[in-house]
């Protein structure tokens, strides 16, 4: 892990919470903190899944938004690339190393499509379509560029946002994509992206036969039409033992499996047990900044701290305490016996890790009690 120490001598103070060499306890909170055993176990598991199932990884990077979490799942878990929301992230991914790269979402308006064409001089650039008159924009923009663009075809399988729907409509667009200048057709884009947190088993593996079935026919209409798909791509943290078992996905596009979050950790397995492959490893540090109340304590992580969109953060290893409700800078912790004390510390699972690392400068990353490593979360805020 010390390879991807970038940072070492940082100031701490203003938005740096650490330095290398400090002890935990002396951080500044709130901190998003990664405590880099489980995260390392988390990246070996997933990069022993999918060797032993000879697909590929393309690991998810809007989930922590970092060029240095990128590239170690890159060197060390199996990834090929990774994936990006926003042509903005992918820019700045691409800045920090990364070799390849996918927008996997569409991307319209005609300023980012220029960018993207710029953008895939540096890396290979992959992105998602569901529109014809998109593809004559990006064949357009590419062959100003003098660069070459690979594109998707998105399929909406059980999500209800973005892409087509299956079958001939993915023929169609793939046709255009293959006959225009400058623009490769390079595969499916089925993520379903519903089935994710749907905490019970049959479910969710309901959901995902569908989008299986779905994608399976659609691969044998473009197979008549000459077409081959490198890219089968899609699956998340919820659902990759599906698709990945599945003999039709080929690249798995998990992103959360690094960090996992409480409503990950509320996802059950087949024999009705919640998910447990996958370790807590992301964790905001706080402190407990006032104590007037014998049953309440109160904390500095509130909502601008973390996402709550997918409910309150759960603190780690405690059950004599519980954080109850917050507001903008404020967290309300339920202290029952009056255990907690002033500037006492605890670790909170988010919710939600996705958002909750997009309002965060610095993961600080600990060992045994003391930090390792600081890395910027280098796209954070870069929604364009």
């Amino acid at each position: 892990m010390n390879s991807m120490t970038k940072i070492t001598d940082p100031v701490v103070g203003f938005n740096v919470p650490a330095a290398v060499g400090m002890a935990l306890e002396d951080v500044s909170t709130p901190a998003l903190i990664v405590d880099l055993d489980a995260f390392e176990s988390n990246v070996k598991y997933m990069r022993e899944f999918v060797e032993a199932k000879n697909i590929r990884l393309r690991a998810h990077a809007k989930t922590h938004k970092s060029a240095d979490i990128a590239l170690y799942q890159i060197e060390h878990g199996g990834a090929c690339g990774v994936c990006c929301q926003k042509v903005s992230e992918a820019e700045a991914i691409v800045a920090g190393g990364v070799k390849d790269v996918l927008v996997s979402n569409q991307v319209a308006d005609p300023r980012k499509i220029e960018r993207l064409a710029l953008l895939a001089g540096k890396a290979r650039v992959i992105v998602c379509v569901d529109d014809l008159g998109n593809i004559d924009d990006l064949s357009a923009a590419a062959m100003r560029a003098g660069t070459a663009i690979e594109c998707l075809v998105e399929i909406d399988c059980g999500a209800g946002r973005c892409g087509v729907q299956w079958g001939q409509p993915v023929v169609e667009l793939a046709m255009k994509i293959a006959s225009s200048a400058g623009l490769t057709f390079a595969g499916i884009q089925a993520y379903q992206g519903a089935a994710q947190h749907m905490h019970d088993f049959e479910e969710r593996k309901a959901k995902i036969n569908t989008a299986v079935a779905q994608v399976a026919e659609t691969i044998e209409l473009l197979k008549k039409e000459g077409l081959e798909c490198d890219i089968v791509g899609g699956a998340g943290s919820g659902s990759y033992y599906f698709e990945g078992s599945s003999g039709i996905y080929n690249e798995m596009q998990c992103g959360s499996y690094v960090f996992m979050d409480a409503d990950y950790q509320r996802v059950k397995d087949e024999n009705g047990n919640f998910i447990s492959e996958f370790r807590n490893s992301l964790f905001i540090w706080t402190s407990i900044m006032s104590k007037t109340k014998k049953e309440v304590a109160i904390c500095d992580a509130g909502l601008k701290a973390q996402s709550v969109d997918s409910g309150l953060p759960v603190i780690f290893g405690r059950t004599d305490v519980e954080y109850i409700k917050c507001s903008d800078e404020h967290g309300v912790i339920s202290d029952p016996s009056n255990i907690l004390k002033l500037n006492d510390k605890l670790k909170l699972i988010p919710g939600h890790c996705d958002p909750t690392c997009n309002v965060y400068d610095w993961y600080v990353g600990v060992r045994n009690g003391k930090v390792e490593c600081l890395w910027p979360v280098t796209a954070r805020g870069l929604a364009l």
